[in-house]
């Protein structure tokens, strides 16, 4: 009988074991029954459930029966004490009746139990609650009868409650662990995998159940109920200390059962997860031999420009993001195979090593596989990057190279010629950067057969090494004609350089022949104090002419090359056209003025040496002067030299200049009359002995 099936009349505690003990060891049981009416079927059952309870041991020391009538009447204490005779008649040893304060009538009541005595098996005595110590010891008795016994039905009807719900779920687990542990010894592995389905889990949580067990042995091995802290120490119910050995037992059946039953566990567990990772690692395996290694032999071309190339690399992305679902796949599954291989046991070792080794090959071999196509896709969009830098620069090259050079000067000339070289210097490097990029994709393409999966890719390798050898001569030839382009148009800047030159040259010359003329027109207007100083100047004057003359030779030797370049060149000058005749213009007014000069010069010579020689020569020597024609003639060169002075120098174009400025010209003109009248005052120094002579 369970305590959960009679719960709602143990609660009504018609009978209770307190735990006490009479002074034979005999345990106490106590009857209170109160002013209701007692339903003796219902106390048939509490003394049957109770009565149960303790051991054949404690049961043969007898019980001694306290019957709490002191709520009651006669007729129910009657009643109840007659039932014990059919109850426990054979443990009851003494069966005391405590009387209520209102005495019955005890002549009834004496008479009655005695005259029973040898029927009924056991002595029925009435006591007050107050002389009740007279046969249990106080520390025995509940505080209702005076004692110090304490005592909480609920307490021990909860702690009921669960030890038997824990046997009883203890027994039932048991046998199913049982069951399950046992199956999984015997008979195949097979046998033992269907034998593990079938009662795989067990109805209840052991490990609830242990919990359980614990906690209600725990309760068991205190010294005081939960509910009586502060109360009298006294000893445990024997139901309790009978209880802790049968809950002890359980729970190390259990724990047996239990360890035994996860190593059961841990090894389908570990079955199931090996399966699964097998399952895994053939799905992993035949996807990457499969379709993943068809999807990488159908791309092999290598695209023929720089979006072909990006067009391939974006289809090889979609093939590299599906492996790596897969790749992911292998990373867990690696895990697991690592983690399995460090707590497995060794019939699982060979077997895990076999199926990480298999995946480890299949997906290292893909990966390289993927990384090849990459590299190589990678190298195809440089080499086509550089080729179509290459080709713009070579177009651009010819584009300058086509149009006709117009410069407006030489360093304009020497300025293009400068980025000629320079744009012609990128074409070689980009050209050998081209003949690198497309060796090492050569090399890779020479290595892709490695990588064929067992397909000839020797025509689809032909097309690739075609196209790429193709592009680096197509770009050679450019190259080598753009070079012979560039070969005749430097030639044909430097002679335009030359040509510019000859120009800047030649009105040059023009340039320092106009500032000769200017110079020699403002600077060069002394005509000298003397004859000798005359001569100088006549000396210095010659020298200058001598340096405008080769200044102009050197003009005209610089326009006749220009005229050569212009030929060669195919083109007229620009410059020279009108330098020549500037050069020619400025050379005749200078050759004019150069003459003008010379003939002052000349005359001022003859004027100074006629002048000096009159004007040296001593008076005492008259017959030197006997001709008078020489001061006529003296006069006569003065006054054209003082005329001289006075005219312009006219151009053959009409034009006319000036020496000096009105200044300088009277300066020097009146230096010439100073000198006349010197000359006419020796002429009259001269007359005047001649008329003196007749006189005398």
């Amino acid at each position: 009988m369970e305590a959960s099936v009679i719960l709602p009349i143990l609660k009504k505690k018609l009978a209770f074991l307190s735990g006490g003990k009479d002074r034979r060891s005999g345990l106490i049981l106590t009857i209170p029954l109160c002013l209701e009416q007692t339903s003796m079927d219902e106390l048939s059952v509490t003394l049957d459930y109770l009565l149960s309870i303790p051991s054949e041991k404690c049961k043969a020391r007898g019980f001694t029966v306290i019957v709490d009538g002191r709520k009651s009447q006669w007729n129910v204490v009657k009643t109840v004490v007659l039932m014990l005779q059919n109850v426990v008649p054979a443990e009851v040893s003494l069966v005391c009746v405590v009387k209520p304060d209102e005495f019955w009538d005890k002549k009834v009541t004496h008479f009655c139990f005695w005259k029973e005595k040898d029927r009924l098996g056991f002595e029925v005595i009435l006591v007050s609650a107050n002389k009740l110590t007279r046969y249990i010891e106080p520390c025995q008795l509940t505080e209702d009868f005076g004692g110090t016994l304490t005592y909480d039905h609920m307490d021990w009807l909860n702690k009921r409650l669960v030890f038997e719900k824990f046997t009883k779920e203890s027994t039932s687990l048991l046998d199913e662990l049982a069951l399950i542990n046992n199956g999984s010894d015997k008979g195949t592995q097979q046998e033992r995998e269907r034998s593990i389905d079938m009662n795989f889990l067990p109805s209840v949580d052991p490990e609830t159940v242990l919990q359980t067990g614990h906690e209600l042995l725990s309760e068991l091995q205190q010294r005081r109920f939960n509910g009586s802290d502060g109360g009298v120490s006294w000893s445990p119910m024997d139901d309790e200390l009978l209880a802790q050995p049968q809950v002890m037992k359980l729970l190390d059946s259990l724990r047996e059962q239990y360890t035994r039953y996860q190593e059961v566990c841990r090894q389908r567990s570990k079955r199931t997860q090996l399966e699964e990772i097998q399952q895994k690692v053939m799905q992993v395996v035949n996807w990457l031999e499969g379709p993943g290694s068809e999807q990488l032999r159908t791309q092999w071309g290598i695209g023929d420009s720089i979006r072909a190339s990006q067009a391939l690399q974006q289809k090889h992305e979609e093939i590299e993001s599906q492996h790596s679902e897969w790749f992911a796949v292998y990373v867990e599954l690696n895990q697991q195979i690592a983690a399995l291989l460090n707590a497995g046991d060794e019939e699982d070792l060979v077997e895990l090593k076999a199926l990480q080794q298999q995946l480890s090959d299949v997906c290292y071999r893909q990966a390289s596989q993927l990384e090849f196509r990459q590299n190589l896709l990678q190298a195809a969009l440089e080499f086509h990057s550089v080729a179509q830098d290459l080709s713009q620069q070579l177009d651009g090259l010819l584009g300058m190279l086509c149009v006709d050079v117009a410069p407006a000067d030489g360093a304009s000339i020497q300025q293009t010629l400068k980025l000629l070289e320079e744009k012609l210097k990128s074409v070689d490097l980009g050209l050998q950067g081209l003949r690198e990029k497309g060796q090492s994709l050569l090399d890779q393409i020479s290595n892709q057969a490695s990588w064929a999966y067992g397909k000839d890719v020797t025509i689809e390798n032909k097309e690739n090494v075609d196209h790429i050898q193709g592009v680096m001569e197509d770009m050679q030839l450019r190259k080598q004609r753009c070079e012979d382009m560039v070969d005749v148009r430097r030639l044909k800047m430097l002679q335009m350089v030359q040509l510019f030159k000859c120009e800047e040259d030649a009105a040059q010359a023009v340039e320092w022949l106009s500032e000769l003329l200017d110079a020699l027109l403002k600077t060069h207007i002394r005509l000298g104090d003397d004859a000798q100083e005359t001569k100088v100047l006549l000396e210095k004057h010659r020298k200058f002419v001598d340096v405008a003359q080769s200044t102009y030779d050197y003009g005209r030797q610089l326009l006749q090359a220009t005229v050569v370049l212009c030929q060669s060149l195919r083109c007229t000058s620009r410059s020279s056209g009108d330098t020549l005749p500037r050069l020619n213009r400025v050379w005749k007014q200078f050759t004019v003025t150069s003459e003008e000069r010379v003939h002052r010069l000349e005359t001022a010579v003859a004027f100074h040496s006629t002048a000096e020689k009159i004007l040296q020569e001593c008076p005492e020597q008259p017959e030197a002067f006997n001709e008078m024609d020489q001061f006529d003639e003296i006069e006569a060169v003065g006054k054209s030299l003082l005329d001289r002075l006075t005219v312009p120098v006219v151009y053959p174009d009409g034009s006319e200049q000036y020496f000096g400025s009105p200044s300088d010209m009277a300066s020097a003109a009146e230096h010439i009359r100073e000198k006349m009248k010197l000359v006419s005052l020796k002429k009259q120094q001269l007359r005047q002995p001649e008329a003196t002579t007749p006189e005398s």
